[in-house]
């Protein structure tokens, strides 16, 4: 399977999922936070674990450490799930904000193509996104607006994949033509 292919069935994947997340936003914000937590339970109690058998003391003591500092982060986002979603809108911020500087520097990269417009736009919306939910960031907007936020930012990421596998696509057809 071609690259290109493979980028555009994960565009698709995202946009359709997407679609999910914004029909249940409290649903996707409460699922996502006890998702993480069980992840960070098992593998803090893996790092535990492997912890005893790292060589040397110093980093024995380290690899627990950061092990028993997931297991509390996981016990905690599944005890206090409000507050682990919180804790998580303000991750999915920097997110939004990462994916959307990474997007507006694909499409520098784009110029001069049909893809170059939205993929810039699509990079653009998602830095507003994130400040948007960074001057919004309240207990009460967390439960619902993680989730429908979170919606929309993989509806975008999608649109940013589709583009992103038809400019490969499009790339590939010039380089066997030449």
């Amino acid at each position: 399977m071609s690259d290109w292919l493979k980028l555009l069935l994960l565009g698709l994947l995202s946009i359709v999922f997407g679609v999910f997340v914004l029909g249940a936003p409290v649903v996707a914000s409460i699922a996502i936070t006890a998702t993480v937590g069980i992840l960070l339970l098992i593998s803090g109690g893996l790092q535990v674990v492997g912890g005893f058998s790292v060589e040397g003391t110093g980093n024995k003591i380290l690899s627990i450490l950061m092990g028993a500092i997931m297991l509390f982060l996981g016990w905690s986002f599944i005890a206090h799930p409000l507050q682990g979603t919180i804790s998580l809108a303000m991750l999915v911020l920097i997110l939004f904000l990462a994916g959307g500087i990474a997007r507006v520097f694909l499409s520098f990269q784009m110029r001069g193509t049909a893809y170059f417009w939205p993929t810039l736009i699509s990079g653009v919306l998602s830095i507003l996104l994130a400040g948007y939910l960074w001057s919004n960031a309240t207990a009460e907007l967390a439960a619902s607006f993680l989730g429908l936020l979170l919606g929309i930012e993989m509806l975008f990421n999608g649109f940013g994949l589709v583009f992103t596998s038809l400019f490969f696509r499009s790339a590939d057809k010039g380089n066997a033509a030449a």
